[in-house]
């Protein structure tokens, strides 16, 4: 008897998009299973034919794993009328989507693949996994500014994590996040009277960005794969 598969993680293996992306075109009735509408939740096996807009889907390709050295007002968005997304400035030959999101005027580490189930499996522990930033502000950074952005700062009515931190120089400092809020530090910056004039992400979790350069991709190596699909099952 063949195995059955959850319909939005079959079109997530497909390099197609994640599952939440899936599902959304489950419900607005662009997947057809066997020629019939599909629903959310539908469990397929592999005999059945699963098609998106008409166009039939095949979960048989190679994986593609990048990390992406984002330069700043690129947007980490597939939409393609944005003019300034990452898909188009890239211009790689296959479909690929980036994990996560970096803001326009931030720079530094992205993922992209066509694997959509790994970047549900980000996503989801966006929470836990460590994140690692270079950022310069305005001013002189002082100890007491270092305790309590480490302590957690009160931003869009929520106390951030405690997070480390550590001193570069007097205008210069890296943190370790294992929390995803929009645009995190800048607000928390921004609380304790500090602007942020650059900010650069230089690690996710095993990965880093070592020196590449910005503007440039990478394909990660296959210990770097596995070193990350450990993480993510850890």
């Amino acid at each position: 008897m063949d195995e059955l598969k959850r319909i939005n993680k079959y079109i997530s293996e497909s390099g197609m998009c994640s599952r939440r992306a899936a599902d959304d075109l489950i419900e607005r009735g662009h997947v057809l299973v066997n020629g019939k509408v599909a629903t959310i939740g539908t469990k397929i096996s592999i005999t059945d034919n699963v098609s998106v807009d008409g166009k039939l889907i095949n979960t048989n390709i190679k994986k593609i794993y990048l990390a992406f050295n984002k330069p700043i007002l690129v947007t980490c968005t597939t939409d393609s009328r944005d003019p300034d997304n990452i898909i188009d400035f890239i211009g790689y030959k296959e479909r690929i989507f980036p994990i996560g999101r970096l803001d326009k005027m931030s720079e530094g580490l992205i993922f992209l693949t066509n694997d959509g189930d790994i970047v549900n499996k980000i996503l989801r522990s966006e929470n836990k996994k460590e994140k690692e930033y270079i950022v310069k502000v305005d001013k002189g950074i002082t100890k007491d500014f270092l305790d309590k952005m480490s302590r957690g700062v009160k931003i869009l009515n929520t106390i951030t994590m405690e997070c480390k931190i550590y001193k570069i120089n007097k205008y210069e400092f890296g943190i370790i996040l294992t929390q995803g809020i929009n645009r995190q530090i800048r607000r928390m910056c921004e609380v304790l009277g500090y602007r942020v004039k650059q900010l650069k992400r230089i690690r996710i979790m095993n990965i880093e960005l070592e020196n590449l350069g910005v503007g440039k991709l990478k394909v990660l190596r296959d210990s770097e794969v596995k070193g990350l699909l450990n993480n993510l099952s850890g």
